[in-house]
């Protein structure tokens, strides 16, 4: 029996990482003026990454990111008024509109009624938060937690914090690094649903474990869980 189920938000319950694309295409054509046509978008990555220690994942650390890489490629000639433009796409980013995918309300009103849902993702406290309250999918859930990082810490933490029991606990996302595999590390149990598109890493070795469970689409969650329930 399950005593809760949680999701992650991102790419799980709303639209996010083609935002960050367009974006990208945006900085990529602006620094290909400078550099020639000679850009690649591994410069901007390898900052990204370089910052995550200093910034965490979402949009400002995304923006900060993208103006040093800048500052880095053109040697400081960037304009001002580049460095205006910049700052404003981020802006637009943090106020794009909370594009929710496609089934995710009805199957969120569905297991509401017989399941504690929570929120857990990665990313920027206010920035989430304003996206959660924006989504119009607050209704559904007891909780939202935000945090710097998904490790087998963080949430063990969380299930200690709500009393939750690893064994009885869900997590469903899009991300095998840090939705699945860190549960399934702590016993916990997990469905991993991939973005389209999406590139991950290859599955854990069998030394590992636990397993998770791979659906098509989040509609297909409902039905899985009545499955299992009635296999019970």
């Amino acid at each position: 029996m399950l005593e809760y189920i949680a999701f992650d938000a991102d790419d799980t319950l709303w639209h996010s990482e083609a935002h960050f694309g367009e974006a990208q295409a945006q900085f990529r054509l602006l620094m290909q003026q400078y550099l020639n046509g000679s850009y690649e978008d591994r410069y901007l990555q390898e900052t990204e990454q370089r910052n995550i220690q200093h910034y965490g994942y979402g949009v400002k650390g995304f923006g900060l990111s993208m103006i040093e890489t800048a500052l880095e490629l053109t040697q400081g000639r960037i304009s001002p008024e580049h460095i205006r433009f910049l700052v404003n796409l981020t802006k637009e980013l943090l106020a794009a509109p909370v594009r929710v995918l496609p089934e995710v309300e009805a199957v969120l009103d569905e297991l509401s009624g017989d399941y504690p849902l929570m929120v857990i993702t990665k990313g920027d406290l206010l920035d989430q938060e304003t996206r959660f309250l924006r989504s119009g999918l607050s209704e559904y859930f007891r909780c939202l937690e935000v945090v710097s990082e998904k490790n087998p810490f963080t949430y063990s933490r969380i299930l200690r914090r709500h009393r939750i029991r690893p064994e009885r606990f869900l997590m469903v996302g899009n991300s095998l690094r840090s939705d699945i595999w860190p549960v399934l590390e702590i016993g916990g149990q997990a469905v991993y649903i991939p973005a389209p598109g999406a590139q991950e890493p290859l599955p854990m070795d069998d030394s590992t474990p636990g397993q998770y469970v791979r659906l098509g689409s989040i509609g297909q969650l409902p039905e899985w869980l009545e499955a299992r329930l009635l296999a019970a």
